[in-house]
């Protein structure tokens, strides 16, 4: 007698290996999923976390991109399919698709600004950047810390042109 999983179950599953970080357990899961479910967006969205989890841009890109379509409201995929091209070096799609996004957010958060401030400080819009940041720091007062040590922040270090740094 052959009992299948509910992919409920499956996922559920995946999820906790992926927050053990036991990705080949989680990836394993994930393959048990019957193939009429795997285009769920819940389905497709925990493979585009392990694929975040274990640095596979390419893959991160093709599913955040499927599911920005499907979900438009939701910021996970976009910030997601930005942060990957950031880590193929490709800033100027990262800013493009994140800033494409963004209106669509249904509550963009303080992470939106940040990665947009890290990608205009790339590109070297730093009047953006510094403005991107502070959005971000009233929201979330903690990302102060974070962007102290950011390399991709470190242009913002240098003294804004036209202020004495007396």
């Amino acid at each position: 007698m052959l009992v299948l999983i509910p992919t409920r179950k499956h996922l559920d599953y995946a999820q906790g290996y992926l927050g053990l970080n036991l990705l080949a357990e989680a990836k394993a899961e994930l393959v048990l999923i019957r193939a009429e479910d795997r285009n769920d967006p819940e389905v497709l969205a925990l493979q585009l976390e392990l694929a975040m989890a274990s640095s596979t841009w390419a893959r991160v890109i093709t599913l955040a991109r499927t599911l920005t379509k499907t979900r438009p409201a939701d910021e996970r995929p976009w910030v997601a399919w930005a942060y990957a091209l950031r880590e193929k070096q490709r800033i100027t799609e990262a800013r493009n698709v994140l800033l494409r996004g963004e209106p669509l957010i249904q509550r963009p958060s303080a992470l939106v600004d940040y990665n947009l401030a890290c990608y205009f400080a790339l590109l070297d819009d730093l009047h953006e950047a510094r403005r991107r940041l502070k959005r971000a720091c009233i929201r979330e007062p903690e990302w102060k810390t974070e962007a102290l040590t950011d390399p991709d922040l470190a242009a913002l270090k240098t003294p804004n042109p036209g202020h004495s740094t007396r």
